[in-house]
């Protein structure tokens, strides 16, 4: 079968497409012909060898946390009526960019009739997380919410979901093109934060007093000034790095200012919280209440230009590698 691994770590061109020997589902597993695969920020980080602190993962290996596609086998022990269905799945750290995975039969989840399995492919860990997310945040009818990010994969999501809570939103992303997409999501107000101004900007159009809830999805210095012009009593959810590190806020310093503090531990989930969340995020979209949004899909041979682009930030929305 046909993979992409990662045969040392470096940049995007030490992903390599070539030949595998087809896996077999053992007992409790499931054999999934692959579709469509979702790229994460995440595998540019471990490929690049940054974050084997947390993920200790030794080239050659094969990328990717999740997989979109129908069942065709299933192991002793798992059930049969899982044959055919279209479903996706986190891979348990198998890998995601190759035509046939294995995964455990009991974290599959079934794709709703009606949904996509691009689209669902595209919500396996941003919608959880939007969802997780919005329940922690709880946004109010009225009340400023920022979102850093909001052009990207789970920042377009919570967008969206902010803006059906009744809250007056602001999108903050890159150029205008994802200005126009977030406006086009619900926003109300948008700002640049290439600009050395957007924080300025955004407390002027908050009447000075700043956004009541803060989500993070850049980390780094624009993280931080996010964070400097959050409400006094507000709430910071910081979940990105693409800016370099989760904002660098302490808690003493949230304190200070009555602002409630959340960080990555938010957005981690236990297997049936997660399933949970998964399958709310697919039957929302398959309801039409949420949309993700796909900006670019790639071939699995063009991986590697998958990972530049998403490091070079210039993709929107959710990047995807189509296997067939």
């Amino acid at each position: 079968m046909r993979a992409v691994r990662v045969m040392a770590f470096g940049g995007p061109e030490v992903l390599q497409a070539g030949d595998m020997p087809e896996p077999v589902p053992g007992p409790g597993e499931a054999l999934v012909q692959v579709s469509i695969a979702p790229v994460l920020f995440l595998d540019t980080q471990i490929r690049a060898g940054l974050a084997q602190a947390w993920f200790p993962t030794a080239p050659p290996y094969v990328p990717g946390a999740g997989i979109a596609g129908e069942v065709t086998a299933v192991g002793a022990g798992a059930d049969p009526g899982w044959l055919g269905r279209r479903v996706v799945a986190d891979t348990s750290g198998r890998g995601g960019y190759l035509e046939q995975a294995v995964v455990p039969a009991d974290g599959l989840v079934a794709v709703p009739d009606g949904l996509g399995l691009a689209e669902a492919a595209a919500l396996l860990h941003d919608g959880r997380t939007a969802i997780g997310l919005i329940e922690a945040a709880s946004p109010r009818a009225g009340e400023w919410v920022l979102v850093v990010g909001a052009a990207g994969g789970l920042g377009a999501l919570l967008v969206q979901m902010a803006h059906d809570a009744g809250s007056r939103v602001i999108g903050a992303a890159r150029g205008k093109q994802k200005l126009d997409l977030v406006r086009e999501l619900g926003a109300g107000e948008t700002v640049d934060y290439a600009q050395p101004s957007w924080a300025a900007q955004v407390r002027a159009m908050t009447g000075g007093s700043g956004p009541d809830l803060l989500f993070d999805g850049i980390g780094g210095e624009i993280g931080r000034a996010a964070f400097e012009v959050t409400a006094p009593g507000g709430r910071f959810f910081a979940y990105g790095t693409p800016g370099g590190g989760f904002a660098p806020v302490t808690p003493d310093e949230a304190g200070r200012r009555g602002i409630a503090l959340s960080g990555i531990e938010r957005v981690q989930f236990g297997p049936a919280e997660g399933r949970r969340l998964t399958e709310q995020a697919l039957a929302e979209a398959a309801a039409g209440r949420i949309r993700p949004v796909i900006g670019q899909t790639f071939p699995l041979e063009k991986a590697a230009v998958a990972h530049e682009a998403i490091e070079d930030r210039v993709v929107t929305g959710k990047t995807l590698l189509e296997v067939r």
